[in-house]
Protein backbone atom coordinates (compact mmCIF):
# COMPACT_ATOMS: atom_id res chain seq x y z
CA UNK A 1 0.00 0.00 0.00
CA UNK A 2 1.16 3.68 -0.56
CA UNK A 3 2.80 6.06 1.96
CA UNK A 4 0.71 7.06 4.96
CA UNK A 5 -1.88 9.73 4.14
CA UNK A 6 -1.31 13.38 4.82
CA UNK A 7 -2.80 15.20 7.40
CA UNK A 8 -5.67 16.98 4.93
CA UNK A 9 -6.25 13.29 2.86
CA UNK A 10 -6.77 11.46 5.93
CA UNK A 11 -9.66 13.69 7.01
CA UNK A 12 -11.04 13.31 3.71
CA UNK A 13 -10.44 9.47 3.92
CA UNK A 14 -11.55 9.58 7.23
CA UNK A 15 -14.97 10.88 6.45
CA UNK A 16 -15.22 8.40 3.50
CA UNK A 17 -14.66 5.64 5.77
CA UNK A 18 -16.85 6.42 8.18
CA UNK A 19 -20.28 7.59 5.98
CA UNK A 20 -19.37 4.04 3.94
CA UNK A 21 -21.22 5.11 1.10
CA UNK A 22 -20.71 7.31 -2.02
CA UNK A 23 -20.09 10.68 -1.18
CA UNK A 24 -19.10 14.19 -2.80
CA UNK A 25 -16.95 16.90 -2.49
CA UNK A 26 -19.68 19.46 -1.72
CA UNK A 27 -20.81 16.59 1.77
CA UNK A 28 -16.83 16.34 2.74
CA UNK A 29 -16.57 19.97 1.98
CA UNK A 30 -19.64 20.96 4.49
CA UNK A 31 -18.31 18.80 7.12
CA UNK A 32 -14.51 19.97 7.16
CA UNK A 33 -16.05 23.22 7.44
CA UNK A 34 -17.14 22.48 10.86
CA UNK A 35 -13.65 22.55 12.20
CA UNK A 36 -11.93 24.66 9.93
CA UNK A 37 -11.97 27.21 6.72
CA UNK A 38 -11.23 25.32 3.46
CA UNK A 39 -12.21 25.67 -0.14
CA UNK A 40 -14.53 24.31 -2.39
CA UNK A 41 -11.56 23.73 -4.67
CA UNK A 42 -9.06 22.29 -2.12
CA UNK A 43 -11.34 18.88 -0.78
CA UNK A 44 -12.02 18.60 -4.81
CA UNK A 45 -8.02 18.80 -5.24
CA UNK A 46 -7.43 16.41 -2.59
CA UNK A 47 -10.68 13.80 -3.53
CA UNK A 48 -9.03 13.61 -7.05
CA UNK A 49 -5.44 12.91 -5.95
CA UNK A 50 -6.63 10.50 -3.56
CA UNK A 51 -8.30 9.05 -6.75
CA UNK A 52 -5.37 9.56 -8.95
CA UNK A 53 -3.52 7.31 -5.94
CA UNK A 54 -5.81 4.54 -6.03
CA UNK A 55 -7.93 5.29 -2.08
CA UNK A 56 -11.12 6.43 -3.79
CA UNK A 57 -13.28 5.24 -6.74
CA UNK A 58 -15.40 7.99 -8.06
CA UNK A 59 -18.82 7.76 -10.43
CA UNK A 60 -20.36 10.54 -12.32
CA UNK A 61 -23.77 11.61 -10.54
CA UNK A 62 -24.84 14.47 -12.96
CA UNK A 63 -22.19 17.09 -12.77
CA UNK A 64 -20.76 15.84 -9.87
CA UNK A 65 -18.62 12.83 -8.90
CA UNK A 66 -19.31 10.52 -5.87
CA UNK A 67 -16.27 8.87 -4.17
CA UNK A 68 -16.46 5.53 -2.66
CA UNK A 69 -13.02 4.23 -0.38
CA UNK A 70 -11.25 1.46 -2.57
CA UNK A 71 -10.59 -0.21 1.07
CA UNK A 72 -11.07 0.02 4.34
CA UNK A 73 -9.42 1.88 7.35
CA UNK A 74 -8.55 -1.29 9.22
CA UNK A 75 -6.84 -2.31 5.69
CA UNK A 76 -5.07 0.74 5.47
CA UNK A 77 -3.79 0.18 9.59
CA UNK A 78 -3.05 -3.17 8.50
CA UNK A 79 -0.35 -1.36 5.92
CA UNK A 80 0.98 0.70 7.66
CA UNK A 81 1.94 -1.32 10.60
CA UNK A 82 2.85 -3.83 8.10
CA UNK A 83 5.06 -1.83 6.15
CA UNK A 84 6.99 -0.02 9.03
CA UNK A 85 7.55 -4.00 10.77
CA UNK A 86 9.03 -5.12 7.18
CA UNK A 87 11.60 -2.19 7.25
CA UNK A 88 12.97 -2.76 10.98
CA UNK A 89 16.53 -4.78 10.87
CA UNK A 90 15.15 -6.83 13.98
CA UNK A 91 11.25 -7.32 13.62
CA UNK A 92 11.17 -8.97 16.83
CA UNK A 93 12.56 -6.23 18.90
CA UNK A 94 10.15 -3.91 16.49
CA UNK A 95 7.12 -6.31 17.83
CA UNK A 96 8.14 -6.61 21.65
CA UNK A 97 8.42 -2.44 21.47
CA UNK A 98 5.54 -1.97 19.64
CA UNK A 99 3.96 -4.06 22.48
CA UNK A 100 5.27 -2.63 24.92
CA UNK A 101 3.16 0.51 24.10
CA UNK A 102 -0.03 -0.84 23.79
CA UNK A 103 -2.51 -0.04 26.41
CA UNK A 104 -4.28 -3.02 28.22
CA UNK A 105 -7.60 -2.56 26.19
CA UNK A 106 -5.19 -3.25 23.09
CA UNK A 107 -3.27 -5.93 24.14
CA UNK A 108 -6.70 -7.64 24.50
CA UNK A 109 -7.92 -7.06 21.28
CA UNK A 110 -4.02 -8.27 20.19
CA UNK A 111 -5.09 -11.71 21.91
CA UNK A 112 -8.85 -11.48 20.44
CA UNK A 113 -7.09 -10.83 16.61
CA UNK A 114 -4.45 -13.92 17.48
CA UNK A 115 -7.19 -15.94 18.16
CA UNK A 116 -9.18 -15.02 15.09
CA UNK A 117 -6.48 -16.00 13.03
CA UNK A 118 -5.62 -19.47 15.25
CA UNK A 119 -6.44 -22.98 14.02
CA UNK A 120 -10.36 -23.48 15.82
CA UNK A 121 -10.02 -19.81 17.59
CA UNK A 122 -7.33 -21.44 20.32
CA UNK A 123 -4.62 -19.48 21.90
CA UNK A 124 -1.05 -20.85 20.60
CA UNK A 125 0.60 -22.26 23.39
CA UNK A 126 4.61 -22.44 23.97
CA UNK A 127 6.21 -25.51 22.35
CA UNK A 128 3.13 -25.95 20.86
CA UNK A 129 3.16 -27.08 17.06
CA UNK A 130 1.75 -24.71 14.53
CA UNK A 131 -1.19 -26.89 14.61
CA UNK A 132 -2.20 -25.58 18.04
CA UNK A 133 -2.50 -28.67 19.68
CA UNK A 134 0.65 -30.30 22.29
CA UNK A 135 3.25 -32.49 20.59
CA UNK A 136 2.52 -36.17 20.79
CA UNK A 137 5.42 -38.44 20.92
CA UNK A 138 2.96 -42.00 21.04
CA UNK A 139 2.67 -43.61 18.30
CA UNK A 140 -1.06 -43.68 16.49
CA UNK A 141 -2.54 -46.98 17.64
CA UNK A 142 -2.69 -49.37 14.21
CA UNK A 143 -6.84 -50.01 13.45
CA UNK A 144 -6.95 -53.56 14.74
Amino acid sequence: MPRQLGELEDAVMTRVWQWNRPVTVREVLEDLQQERSIAYTTVMTVMDNLHQKGWVRREVDGRAYRYTAVSTRAAYSAALMNEAWSHSDNPAAALVAFFGMMSPEQREALQDAVRMVSPNGAEPTAGAPEGGAPADDTEPESGR
